[in-house]
C-alpha cells in the first residue's frame, strides 16, 4: 500500500518543474523491489480555491479523473482548504519606523490531508491489508500513526521524502527504510539510502 501526501509531493517534488502530470505506479514499480506488488495507492489531498489562479481547479480536477482513469489501483482522498485574511509583519525592513509594519494577508492552509492519510495508514494495518507500505511525505505529523504502525503492528513502513531536502528525523526514527526525490536540472532522481 503507498500513501501520498498529495501538497507535499506537488510542493516538494513537482511545483517548479515542467513536470506535472505522473504516473505514480510506474513511478512505483521502479522505485521498490521488484517483489513488492502494488495493491493500492492512496492519495491524500484538497480541491485548490483558485483565489489566485481560477484556472487552477480545472486542472487540478483534469489531473486527479486522468490519475484515476489511468491508475484502477488508486483512490484519492479529500482535506479541505480553509481561507481567511490574518494582519501579519511585513517581511521587508523599512527604517523610517520604528515598529513592525503590519499589513492584511490571505492565508490559505490545507487542511486533514495528514490526518486522512494516517487514519487510513493505521486502519489498513490494524486490518491487516498489507505487510509493507509506504508514506510518501516529510510531515512530521505522521511520526505517531508510523510508530503504532511499526512497533506496535510489526508493519514494515517506508517513508519517501518528496521534497529532495532532509528527511524529517521523526518519520525516520520509525521508518524501515527511507528513500527521498532530488529534483536536477529537468530530471527528478531517486536518491536510495
Amino acid at each position: 500500500y503507498i500513501y501520498i501526501d498529495g501538497f507535499n509531493f506537488y510542493y516538494g517534488a513537482v511545483k517548479d518543474t515542467p513536470y506535472k502530470w505522473l504516473d505514480f505506479k510506474s513511478l512505483f514499480i521502479k522505485l521498490l523491489s521488484p517483489t513488492n506488488q502494488i495493491v493500492s495507492i492512496k492519495y491524500f489531498t484538497a480541491i485548490v480555491t483558485g483565489k489566485i489562479d481560477p484556472d487552477q481547479p480545472q486542472r487540478q480536477k483534469t489531473f486527479l479523473r486522468a490519475l484515476r482513469k489511468h491508475i484502477p489501483e488508486l483512490s484519492i482522498y479529500y482535506g479541505n482548504f480553509n481561507s481567511h485574511t490574518v494582519i501579519q509583519p511585513l517581511a521587508c525592513e523599512n527604517r523610517q519606523y520604528r515598529r513592525p509594519f503590519f499589513v492584511p494577508v490571505l492565508k490559505t492552509e490545507e487542511k486533514g490531508s495528514d490526518v486522512n492519510l494516517a487514519v487510513q495508514l493505521l486502519n489498513d494495518a490494524w486490518s491487516n491489508k498489507f505487510d509493507c507500505a509506504v508514506v510518501v511525505s516529510n510531515d512530521s505529523d505522521l511520526k505517531e500513526s508510523l510508530r503504532i504502525a511499526t512497533q506496535d503492528l510489526r508493519k514494515v513502513i517506508g517513508v519517501i521524502n518528496p521534497r529532495g531536502d532532509t528527511t524529517t528525523k521523526e518519520l525516520i526514527k520509525y521508518a524501515d527504510f527511507y528513500k527521498k526525490v532530488v529534483v536536477a536540472g529537468f530530471c527528478l532522481l531517486w536518491i536510495f539510502l
